[in-house]
């Protein structure tokens, strides 16, 4: 992903560069990356000023929206995440799943760039540090996700995530042999008008926000 070529752009043969197998307008991609990191620096200061206890009231709230949203129980295989950089803190509606009879998954880094795989998560299972030092299972079933919970850095209209910004996300569903249901979930505050997607991004299909609301999005 190239971020020069202030003074006038690329070259009229390189105006266009392949980035995710794509061939992306690079002028365009530059301005793009350029607003995603500055709404990314944006909302990460938002979370870092959330109070403990407001902070733990929006993950409930999300967690009440995702009981909403998706049946934890039998059959349902679900991936969810360990909570970083203030992400909404799932762990308690992640053990409600588990016991509710809900295969629960972590993403786990193999590679760098490369599609993630997932790991059933229960309680108590053996943990260890993935990559940026996250925990993951340390061994255990590898499955496919029926749905996917992705945290939200920002949220837009149309249901397109700002990550953390590694793409492994998008990149992991365009692998998978099925498509998951797709829900975002993110704080009051991740609602923004447009990432100004690009043709690698996957939309969600709903979303769980702090303030306790829904959103089911146009397909």
């Amino acid at each position: 992903m190239a971020e020069s070529g202030e003074g006038g752009g690329s070259a009229p043969c390189f105006a266009h560069e392949l980035v995710a197998g794509h061939p992306v307008d690079a002028a365009t991609w530059r301005d793009v990356a350029r607003f995603r990191n500055a709404e990314r620096r944006r909302l990460y200061a938002a979370r870092r000023a959330l109070p403990v206890a407001e902070s733990r009231r929006q993950a409930e709230a999300v967690m009440a929206g995702l009981d909403r949203l998706l049946e934890a129980a039998p059959g349902l295989v679900v991936s969810a995440y360990w909570p970083i950089r203030g992400e909404p803190d799932l762990r308690p509606w992640m053990e409600r799943a588990d016991r509710a009879g809900a295969a629960v998954l972590l993403p786990v880094v193999i590679a760098r760039d490369a599609p993630l795989v997932f790991r059933r998560w229960r309680p108590g299972s053996v943990m260890e540090r993935g990559a940026w030092n996250i925990p993951v299972p340390a061994g255990g079933e590898e499955l496919a996700p029926i749905a996917a919970i992705a945290p939200a850095v920002g949220l837009d209209r149309a249901g397109f995530c700002l990550g953390n910004g590694g793409g492994y996300f998008d990149r992991t569903l365009a692998a998978l042999a099925s498509m998951p249901l797709r829900i975002g979930v993110g704080h009051d505050f991740c609602r923004i008008a447009t990432i100004f997607p690009m043709p690698w991004d996957i939309p969600m299909e709903a979303a769980a926000f702090g303030d306790g609301g829904t959103q089911r999005f146009a397909g």
